[in-house]
């Protein structure tokens, strides 16, 4: 029997700002990586943010929003919009995909 704790949920990220160009996919990609977390991060060059796909414990993903909206030193983070999202099957690890 799984606890709540442990259940795994799956978020939707949209980061605002000055994400772009500035190494940030990497940065989510290696925190991704740090807390387990399965999923993608991609760039939406039709408006400059960042997407994210995330599944994990309560916990791991509401850890991984705060170091979203930190970002890494060179970029600028003017907001995360967070959304519940369905659970995509076969993911097994975290990364970088191409541009929407």
């Amino acid at each position: 029997m799984t606890s709540a704790t442990q259940e795994k949920l799956t978020r939707r990220y949209t980061v605002r700002g000055r994400v772009q160009g500035v190494g940030f996919r990497w940065f989510v990609e290696h925190e991704a990586q740090m807390l387990g977390l399965t999923g993608w991060v991609r760039n939406n060059n039709e408006n400059g943010n960042v997407e994210v796909l995330a599944t994990g414990t309560r916990e791991h993903l509401n850890e991984f929003y705060q170091r979203l909206a930190r970002g890494p030193r060179a970029a600028r983070v003017d907001g995360v919009d967070v959304a519940d999202a369905p659970a995509v099957e076969g993911l097994k690890n975290f990364r970088i995909e191409g541009a929407c």
